[in-house]
């Protein structure tokens, strides 16, 4: 039978009286007082407060299936079978009270379950009936059930024994899910946990050096970082922000502390010298990281990771340089991900050439793959050309020598170190009044050692190079304390300069500065028998590990490797022994290796006077300028040398000599301070010659100051601006008020700018004649800054990353004010404030509130570069300027387009960079400007693609920055009908053939212009 014909037969009110009497009607609440509250108390049947017995269960059944018979339509099974159907009903209406569950359980269970435990539990109930009174008996059940459950919800009781349930059921749950994250922490737990172990491990790992000489008696082999870390300046060649697309000015070097380096860049290529500092750089920036715990630091010496042959993934990077730690699976990953990590890769001159290439395919697929980061790379100043991270966003930046302030310092530490107070006032009077001894203490290794040998000689000091080489190795050869080895094994100075010296060398002719342990025990093995002070000392290993512990100069930096404590060393070492095996083929055939410049310096000095001549001759026969000027480098070095020779490595420099660019005048400088006494004029050269010799001059200022100015006095009165810029930018390489006298103070002041950073120049520029075009650059006080100028002088004023500008009103007393540049001025306000000026150009960058820069009506000129406010041009830029240049780059109209352009008719130059495409009604702005004829575009439009591009008839010249050579420009000939000159301003390193472009446009002149 049909469920819906079964429902016409039971109807509700003869099921429900009979569900009423089964069960006990309990009183409100959750009934916890008599837990656990079971099916059979709650039946009437059932327990002490029974009230119907199985005779009465049994008539409640009768009446049941009698009222399904009396119902109209055919009766549900045969009438002959209706005694054995209620019996079998009761008997299962009788099993309510041996179900071991409460009522919110049976509701849980649902009435279909319910009845087929009743089944179950009156099991046989239904055999012996027929098929259809077993279906009705069945559909009865459940249906009497789907009544008992309705009972159930309507009690009193229920609604607070649910919640009773759910409850605890709820904390059953958190109590397992809570027990399974135990076992099984979350990916960022465990990270977080695993960094807690791996930060101090950091921070303790890189917090020791070795200090020079130091450890020659009972101090430890290393100390803290901080005893002798030494904030060095680094540098990179930087322009006065200008405005868009005007013409950069190269006046200025950028000046900061080493270590800030990566708060101004995400990327940084750092260059520096051996001994310069480069590797305690990277050990600093790992310890304040990881004690600052902002940043995950890396530490990646590339020399140990090439010797795997393979460049690790992130996963790999702490197995990779011997980090005992396992961190999570996924770790390094997540880190990166997240842009939280600090990847310190050190020594790309430290591993052969042949292996750069494919270091820095590693390193950019890295940076691609997990951008957001802090990226630093360390390198020799020549091991790859300029700019060869450029492209990838990598800032230049290269450690300069250590000039007079600085090398008092690193004295005053070291001698505070060691306990040795009264040799530091002697030693620092000899660094100022000998010149050739000043000239060595430029970076920290040279000072370390200048500083112990002369404790250790009692206040004698060598001065050459090679002297103080030679003097340093016999004191740390000779001089090391015996009592920290515990072997046996004794080694003259003599074997341990032919052992290491051939280890030395082992390592520059593998381009390497890490060999194996199993390497050098057969180069010690091959050498012993002809070493008789070490071949009765033990067998090879025993004697390496002598070499080791006792040496000085040899480490392990992990577990089978072995290196030197410093490449100068290894390169001095492997030098000497070259030229006592009479390798000198080898050397001058490796020449043009910029690892070996160093090995080749010191040949020269070690060779003899025939020796010295053929490795020049051999250098000069290369006819390139670097080997040239390497030539002319190892002249210092030549104490005795064939006069001829001499006068030919001087002629053929002279061929370099003016330099012709900025460039060849880098190139130059790398030669010496020799080089100052080669530097002509300004008498018979050329702009760009006076140019160069005044860069050069500059970028030597470090080495010999003294020399350095001499030769940039003589440019005082030269008319050239780039001559002139060069002058007042090389401002911070010397003492600020002497520089200022000696030059700044006699120069033309016309389109010149002058940059202060320091509080000394700060001093010193009010004592100069006024300037009209001043920047300043860090955080100085407006009020001091407006305090040192001629209100009635200063025309031009830029304001470089400087926090302290806040109300923007302060500049009101320069009443003569025309041009303000404010970049990284973040907390600066007030725009309206300057309404007072005759401001007539406008620079913005990463500045602060920018509501009321529509209040500045005189402006002609304006570029942005960040967000502009409200919704169109003219709800942000004031109305009624005689605008003549808008630059718009970057965010500025994220949120306005360039809806409203149109407003100022008087716009002929426009410039655009924004990171957001252009729309038609942009371009239709564009469209609508009758006097533009200047469009200047970024590239990130070109490869955007332009969109719907309207005609511009009114343009003449078009500029395009950032090009790069693989733009497509196919679309702008035809909307630029009338051009007639395109100029392609090309990224940093950027070379391409300029012919295609030129046929683009067949009548235009098309010139590039390399940056």
């Amino acid at each position: 039978m049909e469920p819906a014909v079964l429902g016409g037969k039971l109807a509700s009110s003869l099921v429900a009286p009979l569900v009423k009497k089964l069960f006990v009607t309990g009183g409100p609440g959750a009934g916890l007082a008599d837990r656990p509250v079971r099916l059979d108390r709650l039946v009437s049947f059932r327990g002490e407060r029974r009230r119907l017995g199985p005779k009465e269960v049994r008539g409640l059944a009768g009446k049941l299936v009698a009222g399904s018979l009396d119902s109209p339509g055919e009766p549900p099974f045969p009438l002959d079978e209706t005694e054995a159907v209620t019996d079998a009903l009761a008997a299962r209406l009788l099993a309510l009270g041996d179900l071991d569950m409460d009522d919110v359980q049976a509701v849980r269970l649902g009435h279909g379950e319910l009845a087929a435990r009743l089944r179950r539990q009156a099991a046989g109930s239904g055999n012996g009936l027929s098929t259809d009174a077993r279906y009705f008996l069945d559909s009865a059940t459940e249906w009497a059930c789907l009544h008992v459950l309705e009972f159930f919800t309507r009690r009193s009781t229920f609604v607070a024994r649910t919640l009773v349930a759910q409850t605890r059921g709820q904390a059953e749950l958190i109590a397992k899910v809570d027990e399974l994250i135990s076992r099984v922490p979350r990916p960022d737990a465990r990270d977080t946990a695993f960094e807690r172990r791996y930060l101090p491990y950091v921070a303790d790992r890189h917090n020791r050096i070795t200090i020079y000489g130091i450890d020659l008696r009972d101090s430890p082999d290393r100390w803290p970082l901080e005893v002798a870390y030494l904030s060095l300046e680094a540098t990179a060649d930087g322009d006065r922000t200008a405005l868009p697309d005007e013409p950069a000015d190269p006046e200025r070097t950028v000046r900061l502390p080493a270590e800030a380096a990566l708060t101004a860049h995400d990327r940084v290529l750092l260059r520096g010298d051996a001994g310069s500092g480069k590797t305690t750089l990277v050990q600093w920036l790992a310890v304040t990281a990881a004690r600052d715990g902002d940043r995950v630091p890396y530490v990646l010496p590339l020399r140990t990771l090439t010797r795997a042959g393979t460049l690790p993934s992130p996963a790999a990077f702490l197995t990779a340089v011997g980090c005992p730690l396992t961190p999570p699976e996924g770790w390094a990953e997540r880190v990166l991900g997240a842009g939280r990590g600090l990847v310190l890769v050190d020594g790309l001159d430290e591993i052969p050439a042949a292996e750069r290439h494919r270091t820095r395919d590693w390193l950019l697929a890295l940076i691609r793959a997990f951008p957001g980061n802090r990226w630093l790379l360390t390198s020799r100043p020549t091991a790859v050309r300029p700019d060869w991270l450029a492209a990838e966003g990598f800032w230049e930046l290269s450690l300069t020598p250590m000039r007079e302030p600085d090398v008092a310092t690193f004295v005053r530490r070291w001698h505070a170190a060691a306990e040795a107070p009264e040799f530091e006032t002697r030693l620092l009077d000899s660094l100022r009044t000998k010149r050739d001894l000043a000239r060595l203490a430029t970076n920290p290794l040279m000072c370390g050692l200048i500083c112990a040998l002369h404790r250790e000689r009692r206040g004698y000091l060598p001065t050459g190079r090679k002297e103080l080489y030679d003097a340093a190795l016999t004191m740390l050869l000779a001089r090391r304390d015996r009592e920290r080895g515990m072997e046996a094994v004794e080694l003259g100075e003599e074997a341990q300069l032919e052992l290491l010296q051939r280890l030395a060398y082992a390592l520059v002719l593998s381009g390497r500065t890490e060999m194996a342990m199993e390497t050098a025990e057969g180069i010690v093995a091959r050498a012993l028998p002809s070493v008789a002070s070490a071949a009765g000392q033990g067998d090879a290993a025993t004697v390496l590990r002598a070499l080791v512990l006792r040496s000085g100069l040899l480490r392990q930096p992990g577990d089978g490797t072995l290196d030197f404590v410093h490449r100068t060393f290894q390169d001095y070492l492997g030098a000497r022994y070259a030229v006592e095996e009479g390798h000198l083929d080898v050397i001058a055939g490796h020449a043009g290796h910029t690892q070996w410049e160093d090995v080749i310096r010191m040949a020269v000095a070690h060779a003899r006077t025939g020796e010295r001549a053929m490795l020049l001759r051999r250098l000069l026969a290369e006819d390139t300028p670097r080997l040239t000027l390497l030539g002319l480098a190892c002249l210092e070095h030549a104490t005795a040398l064939d006069p001829l020779v001499r006068k030919e490595v001087e002629a053929r420099a002279g061929e370099l000599v003016p330099p012709g660019s900025k460039r060849d005048a880098r190139a130059l400088a790398e030669a010496g301070p020799l080089v100052l006494e080669l530097l002509p004029g300004p008498q018979g050269l050329t702009d760009a010659e006076a140019h160069g010799v005044t860069v050069t001059a500059s970028l030597l200022a470090a080495h010999e100051p003294v020399g350095a100015l001499a030769v940039l006095r003589r440019f005082r009165d030269h008319p050239d601006l780039d001559v002139r810029r060069q002058l007042a930018g090389t401002w911070g390489r010397f003492e600020a008020r002497e520089y200022a006298a000696a030059v700044l103070d006699h120069l033309d002041r016309a389109n010149l700018f002058l940059t202060c950073t320091t509080p000394a120049q700060y001093a010193v520029l009010a004592e100069m004649r006024p300037w009209s075009r001043l920047s300043f650059r860090g955080p100085h006080p407006v009020s001091e800054i407006v305090g040192v100028l001629d209100p009635g002088v200063v025309r031009e004023l830029a304001l470089t990353d400087n926090p302290e500008v806040t109300d923007l009103a302060e500049l009101a007393p320069l009443r003569s004010l025309q041009r303000l540049q404010l970049v990284g001025c973040g907390a600066a306000r007030n725009l309206g404030g300057l309404a007072g000026l005759p401001i007539e150009e406008l620079l913005i960058r990463r500045m602060g509130d920018l509501s009321a820069l529509r209040e500045l009506q005189s402006l002609s000129l304006l570029s942005v570069a960040q967000t502009l406010p409200g919704s169109r041009l003219t709800d942000a830029l004031p109305r009624h300027a005689p605008f003549d240049f808008l630059y718009l780059g970057h965010t500025a109209i994220d949120g306005t387009g360039l809806r409203g352009l149109s407003h100022w008719q008087t716009l002929t130059r426009l410039s655009l960079a924004p990171t957001a495409p252009l729309d038609a009604e942009d371009w239709s702005e564009v469209a609508r400007l009758p006097l533009l004829t200047d469009l200047r575009l970024n590239t990130s439009l070109l490869r955007g693609g332009l969109g719907p591009v309207t005609v511009l008839p009114s343009v003449t010249e078009l500029h395009v920055a950032a090009f790069e050579g693989d733009e497509d420009m196919s679309t702008l000939p035809v909307r630029l009908p009338r051009v007639r000159q395109v100029t392609l301003h090309t990224a940093p390193g950027a070379r391409f053939n300029p012919a295609p472009y030129a046929a683009l446009f067949p009548d235009a002149e098309v010139t590039v212009d390399e940056r």
